[in-house]
């Protein structure tokens, strides 16, 4: 049984090696291939998965993202959180 790796603001997520993100010309956005899965992220994680290179911390991210957008800090730790944990939880994420 894998244990479950429970990211925290320092982490540095990556897409996994066998992870592609790129867009998709024929659906006209961006998707997230993985062996035997599809995944169609709304705008927002579209957003939050073009900084996830592994260089910067989600607590980077995060102050990216809120001077982007304006929207309070709390808020958006807490959403980039629960994005990227759900997406390590599901082996799309590394980190």
């Amino acid at each position: 049984m894998n244990k479950r790796r429970v990211l925290n603001i320092e982490a540095m997520p990556r897409l996994a090696p066998h992870v592609h993100f790129r867009f998709d010309k024929k659906r006209e956005r961006w998707v997230v291939l993985a062996p035997e899965r599809l995944l169609l992220p709304d705008e927002i994680a579209v957003e939050v998965l073009k900084l996830c290179d592994g260089s910067l911390s989600i607590a980077a991210m995060v102050a990216s993202l809120t001077e982007r957008y304006e929207i309070s800090d709390e808020t958006a730790s807490k959403d980039v959180l629960e994005l990227l944990q759900d997406l390590t939880d599901k082996g799309i994420l590394a980190v």
